[in-house]
């Protein structure tokens, strides 16, 4: 999850800054192991001293695990969705939580976590493999649903639709023809294709050639090279979010 903590700090710092004194973050549902939410938490103190993180998850034994780890600033508690949190969050990270459930438990919980955020708050929903070579992500705020973002580590895959099977919840079902997300993966791959004259040079000249391409060709890409050398990408969600089904 380094690849999405990579993101926030970075492509999110100056909303990080934006909020008063001492805002607080969630590591929503961080599984077996606390080590993603201490992780995240020390990232966010390098972007403000004073962020305050709660690890939140359902099962009793991963609270009472985590325990011995809580420090000034971090701290663990059981919940869920509901977030068993002291004030509004600026920042919610949920990663690989919501694959458990149906596709059409997404809308309902995405409100449900959007409604507990502070102004200007943030939601990160998504997936990623075992070993973070491969990592989907929506970013949300009080709006609702705004980017949709990839990250590969450069060397771990053939193409960039390779992420297709990391894609979150939302999107995951809707890789078909037909669906915007679909159509995103196939420009992925045909613009990594045509960039294949600068392989000589390195994956990361080849993959910002390829974020330009999209660009050119319509897509809404956000950010600019700084981000994309890192095998990032992320384009707005109104270009892939699925269709409504009549």
């Amino acid at each position: 999850m380094r690849r999405v903590d990579r993101w926030i700090i970075g492509a999110q710092a100056r909303r990080l800054r934006s909020f008063p004194a001492s805002p607080l973050a969630v590591d929503l549902g961080y599984g077996a192991s606390p080590a993603t939410a201490v992780e995240l938490f020390e990232r966010l103190r390098t972007a403000r001293a004073d962020f305050r993180l709660v690890g939140v998850e359902i099962e009793p034994g991963r609270v009472e695990a985590a325990k011995p780890l809580e420090r000034e600033g971090l701290e663990f508690r059981l919940g869920g969705f509901e977030l068993p949190v002291d004030g509004a969050p600026a920042l919610v990270r949920a990663f690989n939580v919501l694959r458990q459930y149906e596709e059409d438990d997404v809308p309902a919980i995405w409100d449900l976590v959007r409604s507990r955020l502070a102004p200007g708050g943030l939601f990160v929903e998504g997936t990623c493999d075992e070993i973070g070579r491969r990592a989907a992500w929506v970013a949300l705020d009080g709006d609702g649903p705004q980017t949709l973002s990839v990250a590969l580590r450069f060397g771990s895959f053939e193409r960039p639709s390779d992420v297709a099977e990391r894609l979150p919840k939302a999107l995951i079902h809707r890789n078909v023809p037909g669906e915007p997300v679909h159509e995103f993966l196939r420009a992925l791959d045909a613009a990594w294709l045509s960039a294949a004259p600068l392989a000589s040079f390195g994956n990361r000249q080849r993959w910002i050639a390829m974020a330009r391409t999209l660009r050119s060709d319509g897509w809404p890409v956000r950010h600019g090279p700084a981000r994309w050398r890192l095998g990032e990408l992320t384009v707005g969600w109104e270009s892939v979010a699925p269709r409504v089904m009549d």
